[in-house]
């Protein structure tokens, strides 16, 4: 049920009885399932002033490159974003409500068509499997990915799978389709979110991959980062991306993350958690403050097959041992890869019969290898950097204060 409260206002009595009448009206829309592209009230259109301040305050942060911060050697995209990769596109709904719903969806397409008639190749990896990505079996089986990826939080998977399903069997040309491997990964955003109260929606999903566009990457305290925490401070959504060397191929990496889990912080080998006086073991007992779980979403336009992309999720996950996570019991690291080349797309007609495919041999890996390693990297900086602060009912987590970073930083030279 939508609860509205109304202070401050004193209508007479005929305006009371309008207002209840407004009220009672929009009520039975959390009560019923809508049709699809259809809802009385979407939260995706109502985030609240609070939500609009947020993202505001994550404009004014820096990203890594503004502090000066560029791991590795490689050049990023024109955007350093997973949006490098040409087709890939990212859509985030935000849920900010009272003094308790902090959570939200984050949506990735591989590309702008029929993902379950044109499905791309895929991998899948795990660093420490407490959690619940759905849909991973099936991609490390067959190797491919038919739908959009959704990033939520744990308790709203399900409505992650309802939300994907719903939206890929609407889709013209999906009408004979009676199974769908919807993948969905998830963090526990369960401190500054009401997670029990499940608030996401199948609809919230729908709007969340019908939002989704090319260009610029909305980060920090947004989407499925709107509630999560990183090393102790905000946590939230980030991306990054490099770009090969036309000899090399001039392919294009991409990476984007989910970040909530924690360690010991180092940015760019700079201990500056032990700086800032805030790591795990601290105070020589394990409360579980490192638990949590990471999500890498890597995209590339190499002609990579799906084993080959197993093995650039297994490098991506390099970079969160970097940033100084232990990957301990209770946390959740995963990545997952596609490729949106031509060469490797499973076509209709390619899973129909003998098809000739082009792809990238093993001995030319090791430069994406590079590649996806280091837009982790700066990726998972860049949640951390341009998350905003946040309050709940049970408390606040704080944005990591930049100035201090600064002096941090420049104290080691950089």
């Amino acid at each position: 049920m939508v609860r509205l409260k109304i202070t401050k206002i004193r209508p007479a009595r005929s305006t009371t009885v309008g207002i209840l009448i407004c009220i009672l009206s929009i009520i039975p829309a959390y009560h019923q399932k809508p049709a699809f592209g259809q809802v009385s009230v979407r939260w995706s259109q109502s985030i609240s002033s609070n939500a609009r301040s947020a993202e505001s305050r994550s404009a004014e942060r820096p990203r890594a490159r503004d502090l000066g911060i560029s791991p590795g050697v490689l050049p990023p995209g024109p955007l350093n974003a997973i949006t490098d990769v040409s087709g890939v596109r990212v859509g985030h709904v935000t849920l900010i409500e009272g003094d308790s719903v902090r959570t939200g969806v984050t949506a990735i397409l591989p590309h702008a068509g029929n993902l379950y008639q044109n499905k791309v190749p895929a991998g899948f990896a795990v660093a420490n499997g407490y959690g619940k990505f759905a849909g991973s079996t099936q991609i490390l089986e067959l190797g491919e990915i038919e739908t959009p990826i959704v990033l939520t939080n744990t308790l709203s998977v399900s409505q992650g799978l309802e939300g994907i399903i719903d939206w890929t069997l609407t889709q013209p040309g999906n009408e004979r389709v009676r199974s769908v491997n919807a993948v969905v990964g998830e963090t526990n955003d369960g401190f500054l979110n009401d997670i029990r109260g499940r608030h996401v929606r199948a609809q919230h999903v729908i709007d969340a991959i019908e939002k989704a566009h090319e260009g610029p990457v909305e980060e920090g305290s947004v989407g499925a980062g709107t509630g999560t925490i990183n090393f102790g401070w905000k946590g939230g959504i980030g991306t990054s991306s490099r770009v090969l060397p036309e000899h090399l191929g001039g392919y294009t990496i991409g990476v984007l993350v989910q970040t909530n889990y924690g360690g010991i912080l180092e940015i760019d080998g700079v201990p500056v958690g032990k700086e800032l006086n805030r790591y795990y073991l601290r105070d020589d007992l394990d409360r579980g403050d490192s638990d949590g779980s990471i999500i890498l979403v890597l995209a590339t336009d190499a002609p990579v097959s799906s084993r080959n992309l197993i093995r650039l999720c297994d490098r991506a996950l390099i970079a969160v041992g970097i940033t100084g996570s232990p990957q301990k019991n209770g946390s959740g690291d995963y990545a997952v890869a596609f490729s949106t080349a031509d060469e490797v797309r499973r076509t209709p007609d390619r899973r129909r019969e003998l098809s000739m495919i082009a792809e990238l041999p093993n001995a030319r890996m090791s430069p994406l290898f590079e590649a996806a390693v280091e837009a982790a990297e700066e990726a998972i900086y860049n949640a951390l950097l341009r998350a905003t602060t946040v309050t709940s009912r049970r408390g606040k987590i704080e944005a990591i204060p930049i100035e201090e970073l600064k002096a941090v930083l420049t104290r080691y030279g950089r």
